[in-house]
């Protein structure tokens, strides 16, 4: 039930308005304002509030109070002569809980508000409290999504969290953009989420819903607690059908992300259309600017803004979002700048305006609550708590938003979908991979980093010792043989084996080895000019057995290294950025 949508008696503290009821231990919503709930009539038992026998049996009431007190008391006096001050029950003892109850009622309203989406929490033993803290769980939808992911809300150094942006059309209104037989939908749009290991910047990245990439096999969670593999694709295929198409879970988004990127996804958070409706409306609107009209003449909604600034809220903000028709090309590119601008907007919204108001802030909680599907490891309204806490701590002109740089597709021959671009999408994705920041900002740790280069520090076996398999991920053709020969014939690592094309491409060069092998691995990363990104340490020893290399975009050809740019040349746009300028 909902405690703002009820009567309450008038000028009534709404935490006030919740009682425990004796009989069933839950809290009850108490409308008139008159007393508890009785208590049942069969005597209970009670804990004495301090030792020694209890006089009397047990009583029908509490006693009123009275109607002033004989006078005024400067401080609680010793126990008088007849006084028994062990009975909870006695005058003595209500008259002490008269005086302690203001100070109790302080705690019970006591709110603290915080920043980000779900930026929300109430601090105390109200049970108006308790209710929105369990009502805002209550929303929350999980997923298992095995092992993937991350287990902790947060840890140290950078974090990765993918929103996904579900098509499904269920839903009052959501017919007008078309049926669907396939009632999970699909990952429409995408948005992956780098959280810097310091805190100090973050990197939205839009993945296009037409970028075609491969799907690698999943692993799932059926719903009787079984597990079931879903087949990868054949081939390429586009992103959108990571999710829903054959029993895709949000998992296989992260997976499928993992792979193009090679970074490691740590939690997902995934919305409906419904999310856009009630969120807009819940902030008071958003603003949009617009430099020509903007009409959708498709016929799927009334979508109809002017030139210049317009708040949008509701059905209005969905249609803007979904609405393709009147831009420049009428394609998912083009939507999905305006949909970067949108959350821009919307989020300069809540840190302006509405993190200073409670009974906003817990509209945009139980909106946001009631259309999240999240992993099981960020499933509560604390653990959300915890993640809107750390993201709050980034300025909105250190948030960078981009879209993943991509080409046509060359293999049709009229292009309806797109590739990453071979040159800058590894860039973009070697940068996210060093957490190197793409706003100028002073660091605040480097602990993240540290960690990282310290793979590089420490002895260095000889290069005979050195045992490798190379593999090519994505580099030049003929790039796997080619540095086999040169670390043979020039580098004196004799043991190195050409092992052809790897099983998967990879986003950038990569070294795997296990911890009984650093120092080959070192002296290997020497030798190539490999970064520390690149170290990538397993858990188990791998005594006499070869280390693997596996060759990636980034990689141009033996001898010269594999560095990690500082800037990549693609459109971006900060998040403190306004649309309208005036």
């Amino acid at each position: 039930m909902d405690a703002q949508s009820r009567g309450r008696a008038e000028g009534a503290d709404p935490a006030d308005q919740w009682v425990l009821n004796p009989r069933t231990g839950d809290y009850e919503l108490r409308l008139d304002g008159g007393a508890p709930p009785p208590a049942p009539s069969v005597p209970r038992q009670r804990t004495p509030q301090a030792p020694g026998p209890r006089p009397g049996g047990p009583r029908e009431r509490d006693p009123g109070p009275r109607e002033r007190d004989p006078g005024p008391r400067e401080r609680d006096p010793g126990p008088r002569d007849g006084d028994d001050d062990t009975a909870p029950d006695g005058p003595r003892d209500a008259h002490r809980r008269k005086r302690r109850q203001p100070k109790r009622s302080g705690r019970r309203k006591a709110l603290m508000w915080t920043g980000g989406v779900m930026g929300l929490v109430l601090v105390g033993g109200s049970a108006f409290a308790y209710y929105w803290w369990d009502r805002l769980g209550g929303n929350i939808d999980t997923v298992d999504i095995g092992d993937v992911g991350s287990a902790t809300v947060l840890g140290d150094g950078p974090a990765n969290i993918l929103v996904i942006g579900n098509d499904v059309r269920t839903g009052k209104g959501n017919e007008a953009y078309g049926n669907r037989d396939n009632v999970t939908g699909h990952a429409d749009t995408t948005l992956l989420f780098h959280v810097a290991g310091d805190r100090s910047n973050a990197t939205v990245v839009s993945i296009p819903r037409d970028l075609m990439t491969e799907i690698p096999d999943c692993e799932t969670r059926q719903s009787d607690g079984s597990t079931k593999t879903i087949p990868g694709s054949e081939g390429t295929t586009k992103f959108n059908e990571s999710y829903g198409v054959e029993g895709r879970d949000p998992g296989c988004t992260m997976r499928t992300v993992e792979q193009l990127t090679g970074l490691d996804v740590d939690h997902f958070m995934m919305f409906d259309f419904n999310a856009v409706k009630t969120l807009s409306t819940a902030v008071g609107g958003v603003e949009v600017c617009l430099e020509e009209p903007l009409k959708d003449t498709s016929g799927y909604t009334d979508l109809d803004l002017p030139a210049g600034k317009s708040t949008i809220e509701g059905e209005d903000a969905l249609s803007f979002l979904r609405n393709r028709h009147g831009l420049k090309n009428e394609s998912d590119l083009d939507r999905i700048g305006m949909q970067q601008k949108f959350v821009a907007s919307m989020l300069r919204r809540l840190k302006e305006d509405t993190l200073g108001s409670p009974t906003k802030m817990l509209d945009v909680a139980d909106a946001a609550t009631k259309s999240l599907t999240v992993d099981q490891a960020i499933g509560s309204p604390g653990k959300l708590l915890t993640l809107a806490k750390e993201l709050g701590k980034i300025d909105l002109k250190n948030i960078t938003l981009m879209t993943l740089p991509v080409i046509d597709n060359p293999d049709e021959p009229k292009p309806v979908t797109v590739v990453p671009d071979p040159a800058k999408a590894p860039q973009v994705f070697s940068m996210l991979q060093d957490d190197v920041s793409f706003t100028e900002v002073k660091k605040r740790e480097k602990k993240a980093k540290d960690k990282q280069d310290a793979l590089l520090k420490g002895a260095r076996a000889e290069a005979s010792a050195v045992r490798v398999d190379v593999l090519n991920g994505g580099g030049p053709q003929g790039a796997a043989g080619e540095t086999v020969t040169w670390l043979q014939n020039n580098q004196g690592v004799s043991r190195s084996a050409n092992q052809g094309n790897a099983p998967a491409k990879v986003s950038r060069t990569q070294l795997v080895y296990a911890p009984d092998q650093a120092d080959q691995a070192r002296k290997l990363a020497d030798l190539m000019g490999l970064p520390a990104a690149a170290m990538k340490p397993t858990a188990e020893a791998g005594g006499d057995g070869p280390m693997t290399l596996t060759l990636g975009p980034d990689f141009t050809k033996a001898g010269v290294p594999v560095a990690t740019p500082k800037k990549v040349d693609v459109p971006q746009s900060r998040a403190d950025e306004k649309m309208c300028k005036a």
